[in-house]
């Protein structure tokens, strides 16, 4: 399968790409960035681009499956429009792009708790993506909702860091839905659901990332 993978230089976007190069199932990986990547993999293109203008017509949309692992916080957006048009806007663009184009596939590195009527700002934009998303109508759209996610960043998360020493003391006591859910244990459930598609909706919730 020929896979387009959005964010892939994240804490999860990053062990996702990995995975993709290393699995046979796996023909060629289309990673569009804002800055050039390092590696490089004969079966890797990674077109730099502007999220904000994405080229509508590059041949490049044209895939079997769409990983989405894009995301921020509102600390490191600044704001919450940016935030909205980061964690909602782009994914959705990127998820019309391919569509447009014939992609049958679509899995979204969500967040527990989304949902569009949420009080909390956070999970009312990635629910109200995950709503978006399956309007389009997808044959085959997997939500993976992970709690705190586990891994070394390269921009560090103050906040993430401290929640995730107590989450790790209390592991043995608190149920799977509240565990830190490592990177590559999310890498692998999106990997997984681009790969061996499943149709209709499917939602991959923290208990099972755990």
């Amino acid at each position: 399968m020929r896979v387009l993978l959005a964010g892939s230089t994240g804490l999860v976007g990053s062990r996702v790409l990995q995975r993709l190069l290393a699995d046979a199932r796996c023909t060629a990986v289309v990673a569009p960035v804002r800055r050039p990547l390092a590696l490089r993999d004969a079966r890797l293109l990674a077109p730099v681009l502007d999220f904000d203008r994405l080229p509508e017509d590059a041949p490049w949309w044209r895939v079997d499956a769409a990983i989405c692992a894009l995301g921020s916080t509102l600390r490191q957006a600044g704001s919450r429009e940016a935030f909205q048009r980061i964690d909602h806007g782009y994914p959705l663009a990127i998820a019309r792009a391919v569509r447009a184009h014939g992609c049958t596939v679509f899995a979204l590195n969500s967040a527990m708790g989304a949902n569009p009527r949420s009080w909390f700002f956070y999970n009312r934009v990635k629910g109200g993506l995950e709503r978006d998303l399956r309007a389009l109508g997808f044959p085959s759209l997997a939500l993976v909702r992970p709690g705190l996610i586990g891994g070394e960043r390269a921009e560090p998360r103050p906040g993430e860091h401290a929640a995730a020493r107590v989450l790790g003391a209390l592991a043995p006591v608190l149920p799977k839905a509240w565990r830190i859910n490592p990177a590559g244990r999310i890498a692998d459930a999106l990997v997984e659901a681009a790969l061996a598609p499943q149709p209709g909706v499917s939602t991959i919730g923290s208990a099972q990332l755990a």
